[in-house]
């Protein structure tokens, strides 16, 4: 595992070898699609609201070099929500 930020000297270059990219700078358009493997799986946490409305640290345009990219808005937050409801069931659930 490799952990990356936004000052990690040849981003590009450690971005381009990743498997799993989870992206969680807050920068929007920061990865751009060369610098990510073909195939990679790319998480876009980051998200920053702009005068063109939400964008995310990945830009679009790399869904198409890589097997799966989280989209911004409506990726990471619903499925955060949806983990938090479940966790509160199961502890809901244990305590009989």
């Amino acid at each position: 595992m490799t952990i990356a930020h936004s000052r990690t000297r040849d981003l590009a270059a450690v971005l381009s070898e990743a498997e799993v990219v989870v992206a969680a700078a807050g920068q929007p358009g920061l990865i751009r699609a060369e610098h990510l493997r073909p195939g990679a799986v790319v998480v876009d946490v980051g998200i920053t609201r702009t005068p063109d409305g939400l964008r995310g640290d990945v830009e679009p345009g790399a869904a198409s070099r890589v097997a799966a990219l989280s989209p911004v808005p409506g990726g990471v937050g619903p499925l955060t929500v949806a983990m938090l409801l479940t966790n509160a069931y199961e502890a809901y659930d244990a305590r009989g």
